[in-house]
């Protein structure tokens, strides 16, 4: 393989890379905000539930936003590696 060749895949992957990187972090901020449209509309259903729901609200939007720090991760392993 000639140096441009290797060139252009390292191109190709970092593209790829960077465009999966974006993807999670649109799919995590429309994750997160579904969590918080349905928290919020629990809560206004049952007002005496606000503690629990906002618990649990906040779990589920740390686990979404990990996932999403991991799959950037990855991609910028990609990159670099």
């Amino acid at each position: 393989m000639d140096f441009l060749t290797v060139l252009l895949e390292v191109a190709a992957a970092a593209g790829y890379a960077g465009l999966g990187a974006g993807v999670a972090a649109i799919g995590a901020g429309l994750g997160i905000g579904k969590i918080g449209a349905s928290a919020l509309e629990s809560m206004a259903r049952q007002p005496e539930s606000t503690g629990d729901i906002r618990a649990n609200m906040i779990v589920a939007a740390a686990l979404v936003e990990g996932v999403a720090l991991f799959a950037v991760i990855v991609c910028l392993l990609v990159v670099l590696g």
